[in-house]
């Protein structure tokens, strides 16, 4: 048999069965599995990890073999792998990520959020999908309702959803912290375009305090927030109104949505902000589809891409895309100021 052919072979069998990494990722949470290694000094044999994780004796094996599995990819590391003696298991930076005591960057939220059921589901029909001359998502034809629907009335999904926004903010926190100097110079206030429960603006808030803060969101988003602290919450529809300020920041807010909906929120955040001799701009975190930062892919900017088409009306969008819409809303001018992981900061001037 030609040898292309075999690796072609190979190449498509890794294609195929590479829904079993999310899998055994999922698996892996669902036992507390990044915990148990971090709480144990952030290293535990296979013994250590059965016995813990109260496993029946019989799944010591394939426990072995999803282990296998996850330090092959990268999420684990081995860090004895002698013939003779047991397995001893560490952490890498990928699972650093998950762990639940770690506040600086703990990413667990938004990745349990992203592996519910309601998610998962929907990409099974995404041919079906296809098929339809419909404009619901796959995600509103499986589900029978949009995800702003299932957060509006279901409270333990909206909290999941809200804590997964948040943890998905912790590193781009430090880089805000680090350079807000440049993107917040002569900035005196600044309205966080649905910011949720504020997080991205308490850091502004905190770090910038010449900066008067205020989160617009919705009405189930921010009714439980205070307004006694160093950010102001305003309930409210982008699409109607966007709160006056120096400034406006949509940070992953545009990819959610359509061109056509996109120019009705960036018209209402050019209302809102005054002329560029004053100051005024719109800060947007996206991504840009073909720019990405140092050892970063495209292919998580396009793996995104169909989350957002299989969940939304959304798309991620290259430097084209945002020109037209920044200028069909009627703005002069943008700016690519960096670009960090796959996503990058743009300044858009009215």
């Amino acid at each position: 048999m030609d040898i292309e052919l075999l690796q072609a072979q190979v190449g498509l069998w890794n294609l195929t069965y590479s829904y079993l990494k999310t899998m055994s990722l999922k698996c892996a949470l669902d036992l507390g599995i990044p915990d148990a290694i971090f709480n144990n000094g952030q290293q535990m044999t296979l013994s250590q990890l059965h016995s813990v994780l109260l496993l029946p004796p019989s799944k010591k094996s394939h426990l072995y073999r999803l282990m296998r599995l996850l330090t092959h990819i990268g999420f684990f590391i081995e860090k004895n792998a002698s013939a003779c003696s047991e397995p001893v298991y560490g952490l890498t930076a990928q699972s650093l990520l998950v762990i639940e005591k770690n506040e600086s960057a703990n990413m667990l939220p938004y990745v349990r959020f992203c592996l519910l059921n309601k998610w998962l589901k929907s990409s099974l029909y995404i041919s079906d999908w296809f098929l339809q001359d419909s404009k619901e998502s796959p995600f509103e034809l499986t589900n029978g309702c949009t995800l702003w629907e299932i957060t509006s009335r279901e409270p333990a999904v909206n909290k999941m959803f809200n804590d997964a926004m948040v943890s998905s903010s912790s590193l781009f926190n430090d880089y805000i912290v680090r350079h807000g100097d440049y993107i917040f110079k002569g900035i005196e206030s600044l309205v966080d375009v649905g910011g949720g429960k504020g997080a991205m603006a308490e850091v502004i808030a905190k770090n910038f305090p010449h900066v008067r803060c205020t989160v617009l969101d919705l009405p189930h988003v921010v009714c439980d927030n205070p307004n006694d602290g160093i950010v102001k919450y305003v309930s409210g529809d982008m699409f109607s109104y966007v709160p006056p300020a120096n400034a406006v920041f949509l940070k992953w807010i545009l990819h959610d949505w359509s061109n056509e909906n996109c120019i009705r929120i960036l018209r209402r955040c050019k209302d809102a902000i005054p002329s560029r001799e004053a100051g005024g701009k719109v800060i947007v975190l996206e991504a840009v589809v073909g720019l990405t930062s140092a050892m970063i892919s495209e292919e998580p900017q396009l793996l995104f891409d169909m989350l957002m088409f299989m969940v939304c009306e959304g798309e991620e969008r290259d430097e084209n895309d945002w020109k037209y819409l920044f200028k069909e809303a009627g703005f002069t001018s943008y700016k690519i100021i960096c670009t960090i992981g796959f996503s990058s900061i743009i300044e858009v001037y009215p």
